[in-house]
């Protein structure tokens, strides 16, 4: 078997590619997937080595460059009062300038790491500004590995974690730059963060959860916001769930679209593991962007 550490989740088996998904979501801790992997290694791999080909490779995380000339970015501070006070972000904008609609752009469950970083500036180079907040900030931001990211998000209160992204949203409407629409896209941890948000702001102009959780039944009479929902056939248990979401929905008349993308596992997005799923994830995305040019031009 080739230890190449560039495969597709074609190269696993689906009982490896959940075992991965249990350790991402800090079900299990890393002793327990390795063990857990070896039980599919095979002549010449360990399950150990299994554990660092689904690894993030971060290098990989670089659709837009940093100094790419179409955009302009920095590390911003804005406060969050309700949250955990004092938050950073990466603030991403097109460089022409003018009046836009923004998006926060809202990190998996391990801080903002260099794919969610990326995400961002591909919103700006779409043409809004972007703001995507370091939820580990009051911890010092994220520390490198998504493996410790994991752990210091686990010591935080949801709460004031989730009141942290709601600050985002806030700067970026009173932002100078902004056309007063400001809309959301999240990814797993995120994507719950962004079906929160619906929730609890009657100005969202537009939503857009990646494999999240959905809201209670009761909560989602509260939601005005337009939602693009995506989830990956594989993620069987986001998948099972998402009928009564639109069932609340359909009940409620909100507006919104859903999709499976077929043999897509949760995280398909991501195009730093092997999850990543180019074709449907560049659909998802095509999506995504005509669906913020729609609601927040």
């Amino acid at each position: 078997m080739d230890i190449k550490p560039r495969k597709t989740a074609r190269d696993f088996d689906q009982g490896l590619l959940d075992l991965y998904d249990q350790f991402c979501h800090g079900r299990i801790d890393r002793r327990e997937f390795v063990a857990g992997a070896s039980k599919f290694a095979v002549a010449g791999v360990s399950g150990a080595a299994l554990v660092e080909m689904l690894m993030p490779d971060y290098s990989l995380a670089q659709q837009v460059k940093p100094d790419d000339s179409r955009i302009k970015t920095e590390m911003i501070t804005f406060d969050s009062p309700k949250g955990n006070g004092p938050t950073k972000g990466l603030l991403a904008r097109p460089a022409g300038g003018g009046k836009r609609g923004a998006v926060v752009v809202v990190h998996e469950n391990r801080g903002l790491n260099p794919y969610v970083a990326d995400v961002a500036r591909r919103v700006a180079v779409a043409g809004f500004t972007a703001l995507a907040p370091d939820g580990l900030s009051s911890l010092g931001g994220y520390p490198g590995t998504d493996e410790k990211g994991l752990e210091m998000q686990a010591k935080l209160d949801p709460g004031k974690l989730l009141m942290d992204f709601i600050a985002a949203f806030d700067w970026l409407k009173a932002d100078s730059s902004s056309n007063g629409k400001v809309g959301a896209v999240g990814f797993c941890f995120g994507g719950t963060v962004v079906n929160s948000m619906a929730v609890m702001l009657p100005d969202l102009a537009a939503a857009v959860p990646y494999y999240g959780g959905a809201p209670k039944a009761e909560d989602v009479a509260r939601i005005k916001a337009p939602l693009l929902i995506h989830h990956g056939e594989l993620d069987k248990r986001l998948v099972e769930g998402l009928p009564a979401y639109e069932a609340a929905l359909k009940a409620n008349g909100k507006a919104y679209e859903a999709f499976i993308y077929p043999n897509a596992n949760h995280g398909f997005h991501n195009d730093t593991t092997p999850r990543y799923d180019k074709v449907q994830a560049e659909l998802s995305w095509e999506r995504t962007i005509a669906f913020f040019n729609k609601h927040l031009a």
